[in-house]
């Protein structure tokens, strides 16, 4: 390269960079903890050394650049806020920090994107150019679009990120066949060393719920593996993982392991009577029961997930079998597609309730967005989106 065509702004251009990477690291401690707020961090910086930083947490209160501005004390004076979304300009359960911002002197704001609530907007933005302070706005949008998704799509729409979570191998299949012996047994097939997908996979995907409010499921997977579908990462999060069953007849077992553990965190939506001797014994066992009108026997899905996002759930993990995940695609409740393609050949053409069929593809032709493929130990993950949801309402 010719040094006379590299800019003489390209350091502070690389240190731009490097702060907001920092903040988006600091932003995406708050996963699980911030919700339904977004994922917000923090750093200020004064003579190219950061002088204090911060994150936010629903239960901490404090937004990220207020905890950093308490840090900083008068060091803020004179400073550059990078922060990964625009400053809030009202008041909700805290003050406005554009506010804050002003009063403490500090002389320029580096935000990665606006911010979609309709309160701010770009609003704040205005609130602090007017008062002076220099703003610009762009640097790592894209990577700040992504932590922040589930809340952008919560609140253009009220309604949470659904994101389809499946298995398969080569062959499209979505079980294994099992050993005779455990076939025989009536162990479910991940219980007998049958797993389609790697320990990395099955590792990636608790981190997925971990990053999810609430994780969606059907009966059939209840009955057919009996799961307790909680997040086993050990990370902290601010509200347990809501499991939500759904469970037209009611046929969930008072003694399956998702009942036993019940504790205020399983929510069954179902079509059967809301005072039926079922329903009863199952909230006695600590399971909220909903009851939701629908088209035949089924629950109506798209009241489901607008009966979530009511509750302020903003994200949702869908793992299930072949019958509800082609109910979910055709009621076009799914955002964000994560297969995970296991090198293996299940070598049969199953019919039963687990086995790829024309039900676990798309009822149209779709094309998914932005693909992205990652590999997992052997295993890779492809992941699309079938909307923009920046742009759904």
């Amino acid at each position: 390269m010719n040094p006379s065509s590299i800019s003489p702004n390209a350091p502070a251009i690389a240190a731009d960079a490097a702060f907001m990477d920092r903040a988006l690291q600091l932003a995406a401690r708050g996963i699980a903890q911030a919700s339904p707020n977004p994922l917000v961090g923090a750093i200020l910086v004064r003579d190219g050394r950061v002088i204090s930083e911060g994150f936010h947490t629903y239960e901490g209160l404090r937004h990220a650049e207020i905890i950093a501005l308490e840090a900083a004390g008068e060091s803020a004076r004179g400073a550059t806020l990078y922060i990964n979304l625009e400053p809030c300009c009202h008041t909700g359960r805290t003050g406005p920090c554009t506010q804050a911002l002003i009063a403490a002197g500090v002389a320029r704001v580096v935000a990665a994107m606006a911010d979609l609530n309709p309160a701010v907007a770009g609003r704040g933005f205005h609130q602090l150019r007017a008062a002076g302070i220099e703003v610009s706005s762009g640097l790592r949008e894209a990577e700040a679009r992504r932590l922040n998704e589930s809340f952008a799509r919560w609140i253009v729409s009220r309604k949470p990120l659904v994101t389809l979570k499946s298995a398969l191998t080569l062959d499209g299949q979505l079980i294994l066949p099992r050993p005779k012996e455990a076939a025989r047994k009536g162990a479910p097939a991940a219980q007998n060393g049958r797993w389609i997908s790697s320990p990395e996979s099955r590792a990636e995907v608790q981190r997925m719920r971990h990053a999810s409010d609430a994780l969606l499921t059907g009966i059939g997977t209840v009955l057919a593996d009996d799961p307790l579908l909680t997040d086993r990462t050990g990370m902290p999060r601010r509200r347990k993982l809501l499991r939500v069953v759904l469970d037209s007849r009611l046929r969930l077992p008072l003694r399956s392991k998702l009942a036993r553990s019940a504790d205020g965190d399983l929510l069954v939506f179902t079509r059967a009577k809301e005072n039926s001797p079922k329903a009863r014994a199952l909230r006695r066992a600590g399971v909220e029961v909903a009851c939701l009108a629908g088209r035949g026997p089924h629950p109506d899905l798209r009241a489901v997930i607008a009966e979530l996002g009511r509750r302020e759930i903003l994200s949702v993990l869908l793992e299930a079998g072949a019958i509800l995940n082609s109910a979910a695609l055709e009621a076009g409740i799914v955002d964000k597609i994560r297969v995970f393609l296991a090198p293996k050949l299940a070598g049969f053409a199953g019919s039963g309730p687990g086995a790829a069929s024309p039900a676990a593809r798309l009822p149209a032709a779709q094309d998914l967005q932005s693909v992205t493929i990652e590999p997992f130990g052997p295993d890779f993950a492809i992941e699309g989106y079938l909307r923009d949801v920046y742009r759904t309402r």
